[in-house]
């Protein structure tokens, strides 16, 4: 009986997923699941979707008639959500919807030709942080503290000093983690060497820390998370070599100062998550997936398709991956 119940215990932990249709052919790299029932999904072609029955249908909504590339969506509640743009210039733009997608507000409108949008995340529903490429040296980045009516950039005094095309990949929406009420930890790339960049007080100043992770043109960290203040990890590689998973995963327990490299991932992954309220883990890459029941140190494969991006649902160990030609997969424990 100790053996048939160990047996059923590990099998419960095997994550399996439900392909669903999407109806769309866009390539998403954006996704936010609220509970069981609501998640929204973003993409190319100024593609956002959503879902309210848990995924067995999926709306697409119109933001805006103009062609833009939305790599990266957070949804605050079932009706509230946040869509980013990337490109150069007017590309990179923020709308928002306070009514479930049937009506958007643009609210940031980037006007310097070098700037580009990567990411963004969000502490509540008036607090929030955006990441772009680094300009002239210095890092790039916006934070709100009124719901995205006014963006304001970070001065360059509170910040370290960028490498030269240091910036984050705008792969999969995730590489910022935020915690409590102040906390953040954006994961970089595209540099010389690999870090992280912190702050303990909502986004006003900024430390940085340097990460075993390769880095380069192509590579670098593309996703971090955190379970609390402490414990975090980081994954990525090189997109342009999906099979190769050669120091892409990196684990810290001390609030991000320092990382140490770990072992495991079969392959480059654009996106990681800690299941809500446990040690446990997945990371996704177009190619597929590994999943830890112990905080990052051990990794198994993790069965069925790759994604670009996954959410989990706040308080649940359910959630969604969305990836190329509109693919989107339900994950359930």
């Amino acid at each position: 009986m100790v053996l048939l119940a160990l047996i059923v215990s590990l099998f419960a932990q095997i994550p399996q997923w439900t392909v669903q249709t999407s109806n769309v052919n866009a390539r998403l790299r954006g996704v936010s699941a609220v509970n069981e029932r609501i998640a929204w999904a973003s993409g190319s072609g100024s593609t956002v979707l959503r879902t309210g029955d848990g995924g067995a249908t999926w709306k697409k909504l119109t933001v805006t008639t103009e062609a833009l590339d939305f790599r990266d969506i957070d949804a605050i509640d079932e009706k509230t959500a946040y869509v980013l743009s990337i490109g150069n210039g007017p590309a990179s733009r923020i709308y928002k919807t306070p009514d479930g997608g049937a009506t958007w507000i643009l609210q940031f409108r980037n006007e310097d030709p070098k700037a580009f949008l990567d990411a963004m995340s969000f502490w509540d529903a008036d607090h929030g942080i955006v990441i772009g490429d680094s300009v002239d040296g210095k890092f790039y980045i916006l934070t709100t503290a009124n719901g995205g009516r006014v963006w304001s950039r970070v001065t360059a005094d509170a910040l370290p000093p960028a490498l030269e095309n240091e910036g984050a990949f705008a792969a999969s929406g995730t590489n910022i983690a935020v915690y409590g009420k102040t906390s953040a930890w954006i994961g970089l790339g595209a540099g010389a060497r690999a870090r992280v960049l912190r702050t303990i007080d909502g986004g006003r100043t900024w430390k940085i820390s340097e990460t075993p992770l390769k880095s380069g043109q192509s590579s670098g960290i593309f996703s971090i998370a955190f379970s609390d203040e402490k414990h975090g990890v980081i994954v990525g590689g090189d997109y342009q070599k999906e099979k190769e998973a050669t120091d892409n995963l990196a684990l810290t327990d001390d609030g991000g100062v320092t990382w140490t490299l770990a072992q495991g991932l079969s392959g480059f992954r654009s996106v990681v998550a800690f299941v809500p309220g446990a040690k446990v883990l997945i990371a996704i890459g177009p190619a597929g997936g590994d999943y830890s029941i112990d905080g990052g140190k051990t990794w198994t494969p993790l069965p069925g398709p790759g994604f670009d991006t996954f959410s989990f649902a706040r308080g649940r160990r359910i959630g969604w991956g969305a990836g190329a030609r509109g693919t989107i997969g339900r994950l359930a424990f």
